[in-house]
């Protein structure tokens, strides 16, 4: 257990460096920086970080938990198959680019508004942006956190809390101690007026975000799911513009509340128009690539296995970051390509962009608690093999090569 516990903490401080968490923890970052000489908002603010990591991870291990011991065999980042969830932070990612490019502001009084040294969104900022990064890392799963998580999944209750404890601690440390330590806060650069480009700046990586998140829902819900994003973004893109015309009247004491009401009216319009959306996805979601690959089942595998021939089973899916990264740099490869040609290996793609009961649970057997999974068979029927999270053409060449030197 305290092995698992140690691997948890350090999955989740890798976690901070994967690239889905990216717009959210520069978020965070921006905020450390705007209060590196006020230590007791600096303070404030980590603490009120940690605690939006903690709760919202403890949470999320709940409802994890709940639902598999109702029996749905779901793991890590299982909450990213709901076209309805990817939607919606979508569009959060959207309204948080339109904040950062001053179309409107957040938590400011309005006598503040467009003086971005004297923002200060508070405890309750910090802590929302603690849940958000919990809940955009879930595309991600860090090394040394899927056999932790897979753990977490497998021992009693008590132990698993733990263990996703341990996770989310590991992925606020960095901010925690930088918020808590004067030392490491004196590090920081100074805050200037290069703070209001920056802020331009870091709107883009939210933009990035959203564009992502709009392409895994059209993966799960087709054209017509994207076209009702695009239109809930254009609504609120609108619905963010007249609020922040409403913030400047109000500065310069003209009647705004109308136009309040107006904002408030449009991002209604926004859940009226995701309504339609499916709360699971349901279909569609295959991963394109130059070969055909072979559709997993179980029951492929085992109508192929020990007949003479590799089997790789690549178990991923669209919104895993993870999974799309080790595809372009590793398997998607020339030299990946030629090594499946040459040993003669059957390429089989267990696909996850859609909810699969019968993935979720060979992930599960394996002792994985999310994606991405990689599975070789070797060609005599022996037992499978684990590759590492993060492939290399190196690694996954080694593991073929080996798979297929003892053809029966």
């Amino acid at each position: 257990m305290p092995a698992t516990l140690a691997a948890a903490f350090l999955g989740g401080l890798i976690l901070n460096l994967m690239p889905c968490v990216f717009p959210v923890i520069s978020l965070k970052a921006f905020g450390l920086v705007r209060h590196v000489h006020d230590r007791r908002a600096a303070r404030v603010e980590g603490l009120a970080f940690l605690a939006g990591v903690v709760v919202t991870m403890l949470l999320l291990c709940a409802t994890l938990l709940a639902a598999r011991a109702g029996g749905a065999a779901v793991g890590w980042g299982f909450q990213l198959q709901s076209p309805v969830l990817i939607a919606t932070l979508a569009l959060v990612m959207l309204a948080l680019a339109l904040n950062m490019m001053g179309v409107f502001e957040i938590g400011l009084a309005a006598q503040r508004l467009g003086n971005l040294s004297g923002s200060r969104p508070g405890p309750l900022g910090a802590a929302l942006t603690g849940a958000l990064a919990i809940v955009v890392a879930t595309p991600c799963t860090a090394p040394f956190m899927a056999g932790a998580v897979g753990a977490a999944l497998l021992r009693p209750p008590a132990e698993g809390v733990a263990i996703f404890l341990a996770l989310a601690l590991g992925f606020a440390a960095p901010f925690t101690v930088v918020a808590l330590v004067p030392a490491c806060a004196r590090l920081l650069p100074k805050p200037g007026a290069w703070m209001a480009t920056l802020k331009h700046v870091l709107a883009f990586p939210m933009l990035g975000a959203a564009a992502w998140l709009a392409w895994v829902l059209d993966r799960q819900g087709g054209s017509a799911a994207l076209g009702a994003l695009l239109a809930a973004a254009v609504v609120l893109g609108l619905a963010a513009w007249v609020y922040g015309l409403a913030q400047r009247r109000q500065i310069a004491g003209v009647r705004y509340r109308p136009l309040l009401g107006f904002a408030v009216l449009l991002v209604a319009g926004v859940g009226v128009s995701l309504a339609g959306l499916p709360a699971t996805s349901a279909g569609g979601g295959t991963l394109a690539r130059a070969e055909t690959p072979v559709a997993w089942t179980p029951h492929a595998v085992a109508a192929q296995r020990g007949h003479g021939k590799p089997i790789f089973v690549n178990f991923t899916a669209s919104w895993c970051i993870t999974c799309q990264v080790n595809d372009r740099a590793a398997l998607s490869t020339t030299v990946v390509q030629e090594a499946l040609a040459r040993t003669d290996t059957i390429y089989m793609v267990a696909d996850s962009t859609t909810y699969n009961p019968e993935i979720d649970q060979a992930i599960n057997q394996f002792g994985r608690g999310g994606l991405p999974v990689y599975v070789v068979y070797p060609a005599d029927g022996g037992a499978p093999v684990l590759l590492p999270q993060l492939l290399s053409p190196d690694i996954v060449v080694s593991a073929l090569k080996k798979a297929s030197a003892n053809k029966s």
